[in-house]
């Protein structure tokens, strides 16, 4: 997570689960964003959860430090772009522990995704507001 834009950081969570992030801030300071979800167009199944990610893309600590823009093996798509009006956000999932910055509204989601992970009963996302 100390690495360069771009990059992969791939870490083991409760001994069991690999979770994929993508490094966001300059070589020498901390800052990443979790992936939890993607939108399978081929060569993958549905991934619903930092865990199913990396298991159907088959992620694991070995991958951690790729170059996700110009790597071969794994590598982030360029995509369409999505509307700020189609973009939601809220508060992040499962870290409580983190006091007053679990709160800050640093989830951001697709709102009409069905790719999304951790849906209420009713199908909408918790806590959800619209960014822009």
């Amino acid at each position: 997570m100390w690495g360069a834009a771009g990059v992969s950081y791939v870490y083991l969570i409760y001994g069991l689960h690999h979770c994929f992030n993508v490094v966001t801030e300059r070589d020498g300071f901390p800052g990443a964003v979790l992936v939890r979800a993607i939108e399978p167009l081929e060569n993958a199944t549905r991934g619903s959860g930092p865990a199913l990610v990396c298991r159907s893309l088959r992620i694991d600590r070995g991958c951690s430090g790729q170059d996700l823009v110009e790597g071969v093996s794994l590598f982030i798509e360029k995509a369409p772009k999505i509307p700020d009006t189609r973009v939601r956000m809220g508060p992040r999932i499962g870290v409580d522990y983190a006091g007053d910055w679990a709160g800050h509204p640093w989830r951001l989601w697709v709102a009409d995704s069905e790719h999304v992970s951790r849906r209420t009963r009713q199908g909408s996302v918790y806590d959800s507001t619209v960014l822009g």
